[in-house]
């Protein structure tokens, strides 16, 4: 999606309300947040806003307290971390909508930033109530959406609001939907997919999408075993699938016809338990013992994934290749991802990557700085890529 408008078709913003949609759903403990990865991405745009002279209303959610106020799952921790990652004050707003916070922004001075109680703590956000988005616009002037992550939700603050106000992308919703467009939207050929994963039940859309918009599909994680056993081979105790062999056929024909080369494994790392250090051995993927189970690709198939790498001039990635969360099962995932990031960073690669675990793995094999784009979005990012309509980003066209 190319056509939405940014911060830099707002105009003069000195004095505005502006709504800002951002995604602050962080890990927490003991009231306290421990990552602050996702407020960090969201500063720029709250800087630059706050520097034109905007007054910044920040929206966001918290957890799922299902339409009625959960004290945990209040933000005001959040707010005083954004105060500190900031080093810019933070007036936290006990409520989202209402009288006493229209007499709160009401009081605010240019370039002031306060952030609303959590929006999920009305029934109205989620069920995207005509009533409830009325209340929150009424709160400002322009609304810019900076939460990718939540914009395959129809929710008020993310779909509702942008059809009630001026409308527009902030710096990392721009980001990503500038990456997401190098990724498959209007990408650079050839295009090469690796899909990871334990289950190909989880990633049926993905895959069906992606076969007709890449060159290549590289499937690794316990979702090859099913397509490896689909195709007739043994994969002893591995978790595998099997009673959707006839869907990975299938995928394997659709594919077929539409020109996309399917990689998987041909040779695989195995082991008779899944533990730290656990004695293992390479197998030829016909060669898997009947009490043994696929851990990672092995060395030969890291080296056709790599071929495909070198080939490739758009790469997206979700998912790891093997169970790469314990040694020595992350190998070829941390191979595979560094040399995707040798060619990134030599200009030869657009690497688009997203997915909770994927982002695990990058920070494991120490390359997600050098990829083109990582998401952190999660959901949204998936449903980009099983080709679905994000509510969120369709809102802002």
């Amino acid at each position: 999606m190319t056509n939405f408008r940014t911060l830099d078709d707002m105009g003069d913003v000195s004095g505005k309300r502006v709504l800002v949609r951002v995604d602050l759903n962080v890990p927490m403990e003991n009231g306290h947040v421990t990552d602050t990865t996702r407020i960090e991405r969201v500063i720029p745009t709250i800087e630059e806003l706050s520097g034109k002279g905007a007054k910044v209303i920040l929206m966001a959610h918290f957890g799922r307290p299902k339409g009625k106020p959960v004290p945990e799952m209040s933000l005001r921790p959040v707010a005083e971390a954004l105060e500190e990652v900031m080093d810019h004050d933070v007036v936290f707003a006990p409520d989202c909508a209402g009288e006493r916070i229209d007499t709160a922004i009401d009081g605010m001075n240019r370039g002031d930033i306060m952030l609303l109680e959590n929006t999920r703590f009305y029934p109205g956000e989620e069920q995207n109530d005509p009533d409830f988005i009325k209340k929150l616009a009424a709160l400002g002037d322009l609304y810019v959406n900076d939460a990718f992550s939540a914009a395959h939700r129809a929710h008020a603050s993310t779909e509702g609001l942008a059809r009630a106000l001026p409308a527009f992308a902030g710096r990392t919703m721009e980001a990503e939907l500038k990456a997401l467009e190098q990724g498959l939207g209007k990408p650079k050929r050839p295009v090469v997919a690796i899909v990871g994963g334990a289950k190909v039940s989880t990633k049926l859309d993905l895959l069906t999408n992606l076969v007709k918009k890449v060159d290549a599909l590289v499937i690794g994680g316990g979702m090859a075993n099913t397509f490896l056993a689909a195709r007739g081979a043994q994969v002893g105790k591995s978790l595998c699938e099997h009673d959707l062999g006839a869907t990975a056929k299938q995928i394997m024909i659709e594919a077929a016809s539409a020109g996309c080369a399917v990689v998987l494994p041909v040779d695989a790392v195995v082991a008779r338990e899944f533990k730290a250090g656990a004695d293992s051995e390479t197998v030829a993927i016909d060669a898997v013992p009947e009490d043994a189970m696929i851990l990672d690709v092995g060395p030969k198939s890291v080296a056709a994934v790599n071929e495909w790498i070198d080939r490739a001039e758009t790469l997206v990635w979700n998912g790891p290749l093997g169970a790469f969360e314990i040694a020595p099962f992350d190998q070829a995932t941390v191979a595979a991802a560094r040399h995707a990031a040798d060619r990134t960073r030599t200009g030869d690669l657009v690497s688009v990557a997203g997915g909770g675990d994927t982002v695990a793995a990058l920070n494991k094999a120490g390359v997600t700085d050098a990829f083109t784009y990582v998401s952190t979005a999660g959901g949204a990012f998936l449903e980009w890529m099983e080709g679905k309509p994000l509510p969120g980003v369709e809102a802002l066209a």
